[in-house]
């Protein structure tokens, strides 16, 4: 608790300015309006792209908070991810079969999936993290990311589970209340957790606990003269970064109602980081904008050629070139 709860910055370590949250404001107060704007124009699929959306804007955000804030390129981020969403179906699995796992007879009660899915991940960033971040730059990138084939090849021999083929879920979870069933109620289920994600990591990015991995990512050296554990911090950022991961995959499992290995994939983990990337490393809302941005490319290019990866190539290296910000700096100008 130590690591974060106080807000005072370091000494020898300047807070950043507030940045304004107009673009947060805009951004989500629109993102609250699409269900109500896909019954308008009578366009069911509106909502399932923008639950889709949300989903992976929360992947991005997990992220964003070691790669932004803490200079930590995880290569084996959709390991945490795959590792959330197979909790949820394996869990829902057992409850069918009515075989127990562990002693459990399974659940399909969101109250328990959930939390239980952040757990395995966050364990599985703790156990990741304590070896990988032995290691700096590209070794660190080749550890997590050998780390998140592993555990890929191990889903794609579980036979039991699907294997190569998936794991189909017979029905979303449950939470008291509500009708996750419904499109509607799922997604403003996944935006409310979005924002409980993006405004928690906000807080604490602001704190202390944000200005060392901030001071760590410039100056290593420099944190550990002034006393702080730096290894403590990265690590502490890297077990939640999973967590939060590991519910982005729950959600996912939920919202498709199916899970596979590919969810755990290398091509996932580089689909994450260009989000990041594209929206605005460091930002928080950057890596929102990137992954409304970038699930936009896809479905567009999809629909006007199966090569859509050669137009989205190009597109991507233009705003690495022309915005050294991302998309978010784009707002910026505008304003100014």
């Amino acid at each position: 608790m130590a690591l974060v709860a106080s807000t005072a910055a370091p000494a020898g370590i300047r807070r950043p300015s507030q940045r304004p949250l107009m673009e947060a404001a805009a951004l989500f107060a629109v993102l609250v309006l699409i269900p109500p704007l896909s019954q308008l124009l009578n366009d069911s699929y509106l909502v399932t792209l923008a639950t889709r959306i949300v989903i992976m804007a929360m992947l991005a955000l997990s992220l964003d908070l070691v790669l932004g804030y803490g200079g930590l390129v995880s290569f084996g981020h959709a390991a945490f991810f795959g590792l959330g969403g197979y909790t949820v179906a394996v869990l829902g699995f057992h409850l069918d079969e009515g075989v127990p796992i562990l002693g459990f007879a399974g659940s399909r009660s969101g109250l328990v999936t959930l939390p239980l899915a952040m757990a395995v991940s966050g364990l599985a960033a703790l156990a990741i993290g304590l070896l990988s971040l032995r290691t700096r730059g590209v070794h660190f990138i080749m550890i997590t990311l050998a780390f998140a084939q592993m555990i890929f090849y191990v889903m794609v021999g579980l036979k039991y589970y699907g294997g190569d083929d998936g794991l189909i879920m017979s029905a979303r979870n449950s939470m008291p209340g509500l009708a996750l069933s419904e499109p509607a109620v799922f997604y403003y289920a996944c935006l409310a957790m979005l924002l409980l994600v993006f405004f928690g990591l906000k807080r604490l990015t602001n704190a202390r606990f944000g200005m060392v991995l901030r001071g760590a990512r410039v100056s290593e050296r420099r944190m550990r003269a002034l006393g702080y554990d730096v290894t403590r911090y990265r690590l502490a950022a890297f077990v939640l970064s999973g967590a939060i991961a590991g519910l982005a995959g729950a959600l996912a499992a939920n919202e498709a109602r199916f899970v596979s290995p590919e969810m755990l994939s290398w091509i996932r983990s580089g689909e994450v980081i260009v989000m990041v990337v594209l929206g605005g490393v460091g930002t928080l809302i950057g890596p929102v904008i990137g992954a409304a941005a970038f699930v936009l490319l896809e479905v567009w290019l999809a629909d006007l050629t199966e090569h859509w990866m050669l137009i989205l190539g190009p597109i991507l290296v233009l705003v690495v070139l022309l915005l050294e910000g991302g998309l978010l700096s784009m707002f910026g100008k505008v304003r100014r």
